[in-house]
Formats: structure tokens, C-alpha cells, sequence
């Protein structure tokens, strides 16, 4: 009875998972504290810290073998027990991510009730542009405009909401079934054996298409206040307006932008790293007969909840633009405002819009108590005292550096809060001058937003999409996200140190001269911010 009770135990721990990779979690939870005891007090923490660190960005590399909050959620609670951090450092963190967490439970599903005037908006685009190079431009400009006022994580749950749209009308006509029909698009067995290669193709379609997605919502999130969460923290705590911190930006933003772009061309061109394939014929006549059909029976009141979404929608960029209320709040907004509107009375309806940010929010808590250890045992610590003792521009460019590489390892921001948090600190106790910390600002923020492309782990982003309900459907891997960002990374990356080192200085001493800006002084600056 006791054996076959553990047997079932054993089965059991991380379900459907292999066992190779079951026995290698374990093989952590086992190894940590032994390693911990043995190293003693003065190296134990710090090594084991960075031993954790390592281990959780191995589960988030394996998310396709077991969604990353089982593993990492169980490193997590270890290192808790263990002492490397503790149950209020981890509130803490909660605490000042709280934008964030509003922002997954409430903007994703406010995107959800937005799903039928997406879907209409993207499939007139898809069908109507026919070049794979024009439509890659369209998707990654659109994101990135999008993400410059909205924000990366709801321009990410749009392109996911439509992707999905995409493959599962594609994927019930191939397992031979109507449009109207119920599909579980998540299994290929009933596919038949003459549609196999196009949904290869069209999987290899989408996942270009995403990937060109993500990084523009890397290239518009750096450019706003509004762009990504850290941006809100870095302007707060240097008490810079949307307008200014826009133009503060824009020696490094724009350049970088243009090589994006560039750059998303040239893969498209060359067909290198897993891009250039053309959506399948087969494909293409399949949508645009789900269209025609949509459009042919759609009734008025259909319509209506089209014109009333198209409604809401203004309201969502006007929102988020002029930052009426916390992103996630708006969000909610969207969801009281389009239930009501379009009639979705009933719970278990308003239920299904929840189911695929929640998860993910769960995910990013156990995110932030892996950063609470990284916090509280200084793991960042030596390379932020090694940056601030070099001079001038190569301290701007350390920082940029510096915040680029532990961004990609860790996550932007964390890094970023750390990091303001830091140079705050520096000017206050009369370190440096204000002018050079609004530069470090800039360097901080554009290190921290554009080489953490490299990996899922640095933007919230492209997490968001690897751990999504799209990934598995579209064999969208951490490795093959890795893969087909590094072109994008290297030559972001590099261009944006460039306009760091020989643009950023001579073209803010510009905008002053010619008052664009204003110098601030350190009264200006925003000491009572609860980031820190």
C-alpha cells in the first residue's frame, strides 16, 4: 500500500513532465542546501545565490517541458526557507511591481473582450499585404508605435490574441472541420496527412511574425514613459514629463529604432535564423474564406459590439497615453466597459477572459522573489561599485553595459530599480552632478530595455509570449527565442552603445542649448519614491 501510494507520489510530482528533467529538479532542491551547509556562512549565501539564479533561468529555458512557476516556484520557496531571502523582502518586491501584476490580471483581459476587432483589424492586414517583408515591417512599426503608447505587455497580448485567432481557424480546417465546429487546435492527431507541411510552414510563418512583433514592442517600449514598467520608475524617480522623457531618450532610441527595422528587413531578405517563410497558399484561401464567411453573416449586433470595442479602444490609448490611471486599472476599465456594452452578463464568461494572464502573473510573483534574493545577498553589487568608478563617458557607457548583460540574465526591472536606485544615491550624497545622473538615467533605461532582448528572462515581454498558450502550438522554444533574437540583439545592442558613447552627450548639450530641455537640479528630484 505505502509503495504503491509513492509510486503515485512520484508519478504524480510535475504531472506529464520527463523524468530526466523531474530528477534534475530535484537534483537542485537536493543540492542547494548541501551546498549552502558546506560553503559556510561568508561564501555560502552569495555562491548559492547566484547557484539559484542559474537553476530558475534553467527552468524558464525548459518552459515547453513544464510551465516554469512548478520548478521555479519550488526554488523559490526553498531559498526562503534557506534564508536567502525572506517572506517580507518578497512583498516587498510584490510591492513595487504591483503596476505590473495590475497590469497582466486586468489589461490582459480587457485585451480579451477586444479579441473579434483584432482578429477583423489583423486579418484584412495579412490578407490584403501579400509581401512577407512588407507585412514583417508593417507588424514590427505597429508594435512598436503601439508600445510607445500603450505598453509591451498589452501590444504582446494583442499580436498573441490574434496569432492564436490565426492558427486555430487554420488548424479546425485542417483536422476537417467547419469554421463553426468546436476544435481542440492544441492536438495535431486529427490533421490530415495533406494539410501537415503547410501547418509546418504556417507555424514557421507565425513564429517569425511573432518574434518580428516582440522585439518592435522592445523598440517603441524604450522611446515612452508609458513603455515599459521600468521607464514609469526611471522618469518618477528624475521627475521627467512623457514629453521630456521622450526627447531625453531619442539620441539612442531613434537610432536604434531605424536598425530594428533594418534589421527585420534584412532577416526577412536573407531568409537567416529561422525567418522568410511566406504564408501557404492553402493558408491564405482558408482565411480569406473565414473572412468572407465572418463577413457574410455578421449580424447587426455583432457589428455593434465592433463599433463599441473600435470605442473602447480610443479610450484604452487615450488612457494610457495621457496615464489617467495605472495601467491595470485602465485595463479593468475596459473590462467593465465592454462587458456591459456587448452584454457579457454571466460570471463564468468574464471568467475565460482571466485564464491566460493569471498563470503568468502567478509566475512573475515567484520572478520577484528569485529578485529578492538577488537583493538582498548583493548579487549586482560588485559590478554597480566597479561602474561608478570609472569617468565620464565610459561610466555612461558601464551603465548601459552593465545594465544590458545583468538584464538579459535577470530582469529589466529589477535591474533598472536597482540601478536608479544606486546613481539616486550617488547625487544625493553629492557623488555626481545632476546633469551627468539624468545621462545615467538615459544609459540605465536604453541598457536595460534594448539588450535584454537576448533571452525571454530580460523582457516581460518575450516571456509573456514563451510561457503563453501560442508557443506550444507554434514549437516556439526558449532556445529557438534565443536564436532568432540574437541578429536583432547584436545589432540593437551595439547600436545602441554606440549612440550612448558618441551621440548622447553632445546631442542632449544640443537640446539645452536650444531649450528642448531644462537643467534640473538635485531639489527637483524624487526622494519620497517608494521604488527605493
Amino acid at each position: 500500500m505505502v509503495r504503491t501510494l509513492t509510486q503515485g507520489m512520484v508519478k504524480n510530482f510535475m504531472g506529464h513532465s520527463p523524468d530526466w528533467y523531474k530528477l534534475t529538479i530535484l537534483g537542485f532542491l537536493v543540492l542547494n542546501p548541501l551546498l549552502y551547509v558546506s560553503l559556510g556562512h561568508e561564501v555560502g549565501p552569495y555562491a548559492v545565490g547566484w547557484i539559484l539564479v542559474l537553476e530558475f533561468i534553467f527552468t524558464l529555458a525548459m518552459a515547453l517541458k513544464c510551465y516554469p512557476l512548478l520548478p521555479g516556484g519550488l526554488l523559490a520557496f526553498e531559498a526562503i526557507v534557506m534564508g536567502l531571502t525572506t517572506p517580507g523582502g518578497v512583498y516587498a518586491e510584490v510591492r513595487h511591481g504591483l503596476q505590473v501584476i495590475l497590469l497582466l490580471v486586468f489589461m490582459v483581459a480587457g485585451i480579451y473582450f477586444m479579441q473579434s476587432l483584432l482578429l477583423f483589424t489583423f486579418t484584412k492586414i495579412l490578407l490584403k499585404v501579400r509581401s512577407k517583408v512588407l507585412l514583417s515591417l508593417l507588424f514590427s512599426f505597429v508594435a512598436a508605435f503601439l508600445s510607445a503608447f500603450l505598453d509591451a505587455l498589452t501590444v504582446t497580448a494583442v499580436i498573441i490574441t490574434v496569432a492564436v485567432g490565426f492558427y486555430s481557424i487554420y488548424h479546425k480546417v485542417a483536422s476537417g472541420k467547419h469554421f463553426h465546429h468546436e476544435h481542440d487546435h492544441s492536438s495535431d492527431e486529427s490533421v490530415e496527412e495533406l494539410h501537415r507541411s503547410d501547418l509546418e510552414q504556417f507555424r514557421s510563418f507565425l513564429r517569425s511574425l511573432m518574434m518580428h512583433a516582440a522585439v518592435g514592442t522592445a523598440l517603441g517600449g524604450v522611446c515612452t514613459l508609458v513603455g515599459e514598467p521600468q521607464n514609469v520608475i526611471i522618469g518618477g524617480v528624475a521627475g521627467w514629463d512623457f514629453i521630456e522623457f521622450a526627447i531625453r531618450m531619442s539620441p539612442v532610441s531613434m537610432p536604434v529604432l531605424v536598425a530594428g527595422l533594418m534589421t527585420c528587413v534584412f532577416l526577412e531578405k536573407v531568409k537567416i535564423f529561422g525567418y522568410g517563410e511566406q504564408l501557404p497558399e492553402k493558408v491564405r484561401h482558408i482565411l480569406q474564406d473565414y473572412d468572407a464567411a465572418e463577413s457574410a453573416k455578421r449580424t447587426t449586433s455583432e457589428k455593434a459590439a465592433l463599433i463599441a470595442q473600435a470605442i473602447v479602444a480610443v479610450w484604452l490609448v487615450i488612457g494610457l497615453m495621457f496615464h489617467l490611471a495605472e495601467v491595470g486599472l485602465i485595463g479593468l476599465s475596459v473590462i467593465v466597459l465592454l462587458a456591459a456594452l456587448n452584454g457579457v452578463t454571466e460570471e463564468h464568461q468574464i471568467g475565460k477572459s482571466f485564464e491566460e494572464g493569471l498563470p503568468f502573473t502567478a509566475l512573475l510573483v515567484v520572478f520577484f522573489a528569485i529578485v529578492s534574493v538577488i537583493n538582498d545577498q548583493g548579487l549586482f553589487k560588485p559590478v554597480i561599485d566597479y561602474v561608478l568608478q570609472l569617468e565620464d563617458t565610459a561610466q555612461i557607457a558601464g551603465f548601459y553595459i552593465a545594465n544590458g548583460l545583468l538584464s538579459a540574465i535577470s530582469d529589466n526591472v529589477f535591474v533598472a530599480t536597482v540601478y536608479i536606485g544606486e546613481v539616486r544615491d550617488a547625487l544625493v550624497n553629492g557623488l555626481i552632478e545632476r546633469d551627468v545622473f539624468d545621462l545615467m538615467a538615459v544609459a540605465i533605461n536604453t541598457g536595460t530595455n534594448i539588450p535584454s532582448v537576448a533571452t525571454p528572462n530580460g523582457q516581460a515581454a518575450f516571456l509573456f509570449l514563451l510561457t503563453s498558450a501560442l508557443a506550444p502550438l507554434i514549437r516556439l522554444s526558449y532556445v529557438r527565442m534565443v536564436i532568432m533574437a540574437l541578429p536583432y540583439t547584436i545589432v540593437m545592442s551595439i547600436v545602441g552603445l554606440l549612440a550612448v558613447m558618441y551621440l548622447l552627450i553632445p546631442a542632449t548639450n544640443h537640446m539645452y542649448e536650444n531649450g528642448m530641455i531644462t537643467h534640473h537640479s538635485v531639489a527637483e528630484l524624487d526622494g519620497q519614491s517608494e521604488h527605493h
